[in-house]
């Protein structure tokens, strides 16, 4: 196995990602972002009960960690900035010797946020449910070429003329959907009394990694929302504005990750989604309120209340063929406690068909019925375990099945938000910063 490891979510997002890499950072030599922008939430609990919210920053940072941000993440400066801040005030010690930007990462400024939630407003029934963070116009900026990236805050003369051209784009749009124009001077204002923050922290992050690895260093790619919510392979248009998966780490870093790595598949032991979209497995029932508000199903950067539903084993499954998954990782085994059946979806009817993925047709999709199998539920608490053999035995036994179900082994499962309860599955080993899988398990 190689010795970088590669996260990436496996369901709509918000699957843990951000504890997942808290637990494995230590292990490693730097924390790579790779894509999306502030509209990624990930909460870190340390030992102590502290728990620092984090939508840019890498969250192996709280380890000391090289934190890396990524040329494939649009940066919003001032959000950046503001985070930094507050990381500094919880007491973490942040500089440009443990945080690094990439310079040709773009930027998400005001324009790009503006956009967004005007683009939302006037969509009304249709809209696609965006945090309103400005991620995709920033990307459709960076597409067609007129946006700023994190360089050009060196040059002032040349960050006027970018700033120009990208206006002359986004006032068009802004008088068309009866919006005040944007003012040059404000925004380049702005950036100028930022720029002396966030300089110090830019670097050619290519040639470093690529120095790095040289040096025998380990490297965790840490990626934002979930693979079914990526560009092309995801519920599209429902979907965010860039590349979720496995592969964008390469993209999105300047890194030839390759043969050299893990990918690290998270899941929860349910299925939530935020926003519009299909989601076979929803529940608008009694069970669908109690996951919400058993597993604090609230969005950490929007703030609004998830959609909740069983475990679609179809779904998870095609994100591990499509991404190369290794091994993947269960979180939130304890919200499942106390119920005397769990369900999972196996399979769709539509149409009077039987489907075993999850076709590209929008309209499929929202016309897909799960096939579900039930399985034994466990009144035992799982919450807090820390050793794999102590779950209870119907949770042992969903595990095992879920592995047959997707086709990977699950190489860590979660008991509770705090990282102690998390378990290394006894199958399964991390050494020396690389995952190793023992070539006793069988699908």
């Amino acid at each position: 196995m190689g010795r970088h490891v590669v996260v990436i979510g496996v369901q709509w997002g918000d699957e843990s990602k951000g504890m997942v890499v808290d637990f494995l950072a230590p292990l490693h030599d730097a924390v790579i972002r790779y894509q999306g922008g502030n509209n990624a939430g990930h909460t870190v609990v340390d030992d102590s009960g502290a728990t620092y919210k984090m939508r840019l920053v890498p969250s192996g940072i709280v380890h000391g960690t090289l934190a890396v941000i990524g040329n494939g993440v649009v940066l919003n400066p001032f959000a950046l900035m503001e985070e930094i801040n507050d990381l500094r005030g919880a007491g973490l010690d942040i500089s440009p010797e443990n945080l690094i930007i990439a310079e040709n990462a773009p930027l998400l400024l005001p324009v790009h946020v503006e956009l967004d939630r005007l683009r939302e407003e006037i969509s009304g029934k249709d809209k696609i449910g965006t945090t309103g963070r400005g991620i995709g116009p920033a990307y459709e900026d960076m597409v067609a070429r007129r946006a700023i990236r994190v360089c050009d805050l060196a040059d002032p003369v040349y960050l006027g003329d970018r700033l120009a051209a990208m206006l002359l784009h986004h006032n068009a749009l802004r008088r068309g959907m009866g919006a005040p124009e944007a003012k040059i001077e404000e925004l380049f204002s702005s950036l100028q009394g930022i720029a002396p923050a966030i300089l110090p922290h830019v670097a050619s992050v290519w040639r470093v990694l690529r120095e790095m690895h040289r040096a025998g260093r380990r490297f965790l790619f840490e990626g934002a929302q979930g693979a079914m919510l990526d560009n092309d392979h995801g519920t599209y248009p429902y979907v965010t504005s860039s590349n979720t998966v496995a592969h964008q780490a390469s993209i999105g870093s300047g890194f030839p990750v390759g043969k050299e790595s893990f990918v690290l598949g998270v899941a929860k032991a349910y299925t939530t989604r935020v926003g519009g979209g299909p989601f076979p497995t929803e529940l608008n029932d009694e069970i669908g309120v109690r996951l919400r508000e058993r597993g604090n199903e609230v969005g950490t950067n929007t703030g609004r209340p998830r959609r909740c539903g069983w475990f679609d084993a179809v779904q998870v499954r095609q994100v591990v063929e499509q991404n190369g998954v290794d091994g993947l990782v269960l979180a939130k085994m304890d919200v499942l406690d106390g119920l005397r059946e769990v369900k999972i979806c196996t399979g769709y009817r539509n149409g009077g068909k039987r489907l075993d993925y999850l076709p590209a047709s929008p309209a499929v999709q929202a016309a897909c019925e799960p096939v579900y199998e039930s399985v034994p539920g466990w009144e035992d608490p799982s919450r807090g375990v820390r050793e794999f053999d102590h779950l209870p035995a119907a949770a042992l036994s969903y595990i095992r099945h879920i592995e047959r179900l997707v086709g990977v082994p699950v190489i860590l499962v979660s008991t509770s938000p705090k990282r102690t309860d998390t378990i290394m599955v006894s199958d399964h080993e991390i050494l020396h910063g690389r995952i190793l899988v023992r070539s006793s398990w069988r699908g």
